[in-house]
């Protein structure tokens, strides 16, 4: 919605009230049902003193006038947001058309008729749920989003994490691509994704990144709240997760793992399952990720998806948000099969690590246990006590190939030791630095002694 100017105005004092234009002499908290009448048709404006001839008497825009006309909007159901304008000595109100009909106020649900505002009949709200009802929020249009407000970087980004390469396409092509283009206007899952300032459009669209000091939501420590594209709110919060989790080395030969204590794999998955279930229609509560000293808890605002339930959650796949899951597996951020929770469980078991805990409340979440550190430490240790025994089988066989065939080949070593060309190098150098080793005559040609057998 953009604020109308003086000579738009003078266009609209000459009409008479219509489909979309009311005029009212002065404010009263009756206009509510006009505000949802425009909402529920096809948006529209109402001036503030002028009477119903189309002269202006006026009325000013105090903070209080505007407080109240907020107010109205946020009661009417489901909320919805205006522009509220002063101009010469006119209140406008701009209405746009509402993306989630029906809207009710206090007086109930309203419709515009040619110039007029009437109550809705029973069969009339329930045809209006019904052809709003049958259509996904992802796959709404909302009309206020325009081809100028997509973030070119974020389709590059998009591309680039799909593995696509594109030589002549335009933009329009690849979002008719992504399915998120319906007859040249874009749907909320492209918002969602490629939008280049989302608040504006979709402000509940954000998750917040909190790590509290203790087992208890009171102090926090560190805290991020991202409000922008899915993508990037995805890999904030495992970058987050990263930073505040504990991580271990281990080490193969010459190759170094890095692990966290709980597995990243499971903390995708349980990121990922969000992102693509969460109910965007809900506005004033996100995601939230929530670290604290003995858990992890990923929290989701909004109930199951309709025909999830406690039984079947996890064995049958019920996506809220198709469009947005096919983008995230389009991203390879998500398996297609919906077996998330069976690989975020698969990946706790390896681990020797519980299983997550489910919430099925008003909000959905999903809490995972947090190792103690004497847990971490007998990991740790037996990751080390695990490697020297393999360093050291190795060595054996590489001492028992060397004394067996002194003139053996680094390639014979790889296919022996199950070591890596690099690998083989390292532990040879390993060998002659203990003196355990000679190299006798050149590189070829020559052979292997051993000096210490072991």
């Amino acid at each position: 919605m953009k604020n109308m100017n003086f000579e738009q105005l003078n266009i609209l004092l000459k009409e008479k009230e219509n489909l979309t234009l009311e005029f009212k002499e002065s404010y009263t908290s009756k206009i509510d049902s006009d505000i949802v009448a425009f909402s529920n048709t096809k948006g529209g404006i109402i001036l503030l003193g002028v009477d119903d001839e189309g002269n202006v008497k006026g009325q000013e825009l105090t903070n209080d006038l505007k407080a109240k006309i907020n107010t109205l909007t946020r009661n009417c159901k489901p909320s919805m947001q205006v522009v509220i304008s002063q101009i010469g000595k006119v209140v406008v109100i701009e209405i746009p058309e509402g993306d989630e009909k029906p809207y009710s106020c206090s007086s109930g649900y309203f419709r515009r008729l040619d110039g007029n505002s009437q109550k809705m009949s029973q069969d009339e709200i329930r045809i209006m749920f019904q052809e709003n009802d049958n259509l996904p929020f992802e796959e709404r249009i909302n009309k206020n989003f325009t081809l100028d407000d997509i973030s070119i970087e974020k389709i590059r980004k998009y591309l680039k994490e799909s593995n696509i390469t594109l030589l002549t396409q335009n933009m329009n092509e690849v979002l008719q691509s992504a399915n998120v283009l319906k007859e040249g206007k874009v749907k909320n899952a492209g918002i969602l994704l490629f939008a280049d300032e989302i608040s504006r459009f979709l402000p509940q669209a954000k998750i917040d990144l909190i790590r509290f000091a203790g087992t208890e939501k009171v102090n926090i420590f560190d805290r991020l709240q991202v409000q922008n594209d899915l993508l990037t709110q995805f890999e904030q919060a495992i970058q987050f997760l990263r930073k505040h989790l504990h991580t271990r080395s281990e080490i193969k030969g010459v190759n170094r793992t890095d692990k966290t204590e709980i597995p990243l794999e499971a903390l995708r998955e349980a990121v990922v399952n969000a992102i693509i279930h969460r109910d965007y229609s809900i506005s004033g509560t996100n995601i939230s990720i929530e670290i604290y000293d003995d858990r992890v808890v990923v929290l989701n605002p909004g109930s199951l998806p309709q025909g999830l339930n406690e039984t079947n959650f996890g064995k049958v796949s019920i996506r809220r948000n198709e469009l947005i899951a096919d983008l995230f597996y389009r991203m390879d951020k998500v398996e297609k099969a919906g077996t998330g929770i069976e690989r975020m469980k698969l990946a706790l078991e390896k681990e020797g690590l519980d299983n997550p805990l489910f919430d099925f409340s008003s909000f959905f979440s999903i809490i995972f246990r947090r190792p103690s550190y004497e847990e971490l430490k007998s990991k740790i240790n037996l990751a080390q006590k695990t490697v020297e025994k393999t360093v050291e089988k190795t060595v054996e066989k590489m001492l028992v190939a060397l004394k067996e065939k002194p003139n053996i080949s680094v390639k014979e070593l790889e296919a022996i030791t199950g070591l890596t060309r690099r690998g083989v190098e390292w532990n040879i150098h390993k060998l002659k630095e203990d003196g355990k080793i000679r190299r006798i005559g050149p590189d070829k040609g020559g052979h292997w002694e051993i000096l210490k057998d072991n």
